[in-house]
This record gives C-alpha cells, structure tokens and sequence, in this order.
C-alpha cells in the first residue's frame, strides 16, 4: 500500500538525521498530493496500493496540485516525491520510478531581500541597543545580540533557536560559533571583538534577570522572557519589533523579516569581496549556486563594465560644461 511504503520511506531515513522540519516538510508534500492521487484513482487515501500509481494518476495529481501551489512548492513536493520513489526501486517495491515522466517546474532564483538603504544595519542596531524597541519590560541586550547574530553571522531563525552556550568556544580574541544548520549540516562561524562584547553584556543581563535559574552549558543561548530557550513566534516578532522600534520597518522586503538581516549580511560579504565559495561556507548553503546569486545581485561587476564604457566620458564631459 502507498501509506505503508511511506512509513518505510522515513524508516530509511532515520540514519540520515533529518531535522524535524526537514521530515514535516516531506510528510507535507506526500500528504498533499496522497490526497490528489487518491481521489484521481476514486479510492480513500488508505487504500491507494503503490502499484496503481502511474506516471498518468501522478501527472493528473501534479497538476491539481500545481494550481493550488506556488511554482516553489511544487518543485519542492516533486522533488520529495522523486526521493520516495528512489527508496521504492532501491527496495524492490516498484519496477521503476515514474517521476521522470512528470514536468518538474523550474524554481525562480533566489532574490535577495537585504534591508534596504546603505546605513540601514547601522541605524538599526544603534537604535535599538539605545531601548528603541517598546516592551513591557525592555530588555535591549537581547535583542541586540539577535540582530547582531543575523547581520554579523547570518543565522537563520532556526539556528539562533538551536544555539547553546556552549555554541561559542575558544579563547577572548579567538571565538567562534559552532552552528547546527539546515539539513544538520554544521559550520563555525568566526566571532570578532565587537560580537564578543555584545554576548558578554547579554549574558551578564541573563544572570541579573534570573538570579535564581542555573545555566549550563546546554543550555539555550536565546532566551525568552522566562529565561527558557525563546519559541519560533516569540523571535519572530522579537525582530519585528526592532524594526519598528528603529523606524525602519519600511525598508524591510515583504515576507523578509529575521531573514532580511541573513541576506544583509551575505550580501554586504559579496558587495566587500567575498567570493561564492567564502559566502557558502559562512551562510551553511548546499549549494555554490545559491551563494553565487548574492554575488550577481550586488551588480558590482556590472556596474563597474558600465562604468568602463567610454561613451561615459564625453556624456562626463558634456555634463561638465553645463
């Protein structure tokens, strides 16, 4: 049956260490289109049998689904669909894997949605390490150190929820931040002075706040207001908050939020130099692709072969004797 051989699709999977919203994600796409096949084939979705689902019932599936969903999505749920059927051969369970046989749409590359304005970052923290942010009880060490963590090291929500105390090792001068990322993959993000400083003042905050609480080294680096390891919502309008509270929350991109600070940074990395392979392993990409697109998105390389054009000196020259 197509239910049980999912079940052993994640079985298969366990040793690969999937995070939890890795696995959610999958179970999302085959549920979503589970449905659509199931009612393609006029069956409930406990009876569909793996055999019965062809290239024509998926192709009929995808294409319901395709116009309910986003072209990302689609690709995405395509792409988990391909992975079970893999697992389906690789296990005997089926003769061949019909997903060749179903249009796989093209993902839009990624866009960056830095902050906008060149002194954006800088307004920001300034504002909001001086209370800008309005709360019942303020708290600006902590939600410095949030924002410094998304436009000095690129975090993703995520990976700052997933940061303990003991994520930052070595000597003063010499600190890193060990990071668990997207898809377990892990990285070590250098730690400057600047940064240094702001996590010191915020933990010296912590045990001011919560005399009576015992932190460990596991324990949770982000906190909420209760001293417990601050939830996705929490951050999420923690930040926003920020925004607000600096006056900058028009110059946010739609939908952007906490990751306007994480391309921010990466895109400040190509605008001063970095290449594609520095902005991969500082960001945790799987891809050289994706980090290769903030380096187009600066344009620094265009505009400087604009520039270049000779036409630029007689149009200087007329613009001169104006």
């Amino acid at each position: 049956m197509l239910i049980e051989a999912q079940d052993g699709f994640f079985q298969a999977r366990r040793s690969r260490k999937d995070s939890p919203h890795t696995t959610a994600a999958y179970r999302r796409d085959l549920a979503g289109v589970n449905a659509l096949v199931a009612e393609a084939l006029g069956l409930s979705v406990e009876r569909v049998d793996l055999d019965g689902v062809n290239a024509r019932v998926l192709r009929e599936a995808f294409g319901r689904f395709a116009d309910t969903h986003a072209k990302s999505s689609v690709a995405r749920a395509w792409s988990t669909w391909n992975q079970f059927f893999q697992f389906c051969v690789a296990d005997e369970l089926v003769f061949g894997n019909p997903m060749g046989a179903i249009g796989r749409p093209r993902p839009a590359p990624l866009s960056p949605k830095p902050l906008r304005g060149e002194k954006t970052p800088e307004q920001l923290l300034a504002a909001v390490a001086g209370g800008a942010r309005r709360a019942r009880v303020p708290w600006p060490e902590r939600d410095l150190l949030v924002l410094a963590l998304g436009l000095v090291a690129g975090l993703r929500a995520s990976e700052m929820r997933a940061l303990r105390r003991s994520s930052v090792v070595g000597r003063a001068g010499e600190r890193r931040l060990f990071v668990h990322g997207k898809a377990n993959r892990e990285r070590s993000i250098p730690i400057e002075p600047p940064l240094e400083r702001v996590i010191e003042s915020y933990l010296e905050s912590c045990a001011a706040r919560f005399p009576v609480a015992r932190f460990g080294p596991e324990s949770p680096l982000v906190v909420g207001s209760d001293g417990g390891g601050i939830g996705r919502g929490a951050l999420d309008y923690l930040v926003k908050a920020c925004f607000r509270g600096a006056g900058v929350h028009d110059r946010v991109p739609a939908g952007a939020n906490l990751h306007a600070l994480r391309h921010t940074f990466a895109t400040r990395l190509a605008e001063d130099g970095a290449n594609a392979v520095e902005i991969m392993v500082l960001l945790g990409h799987a891809s050289l692709n994706t980090s290769q697109n903030y380096i187009d998105a600066t344009g620094t390389q265009r505009r400087a072969a604009a520039a270049s054009n000779r036409t630029y000196r007689a149009l200087a020259d007329l613009a001169g004797e104006e």
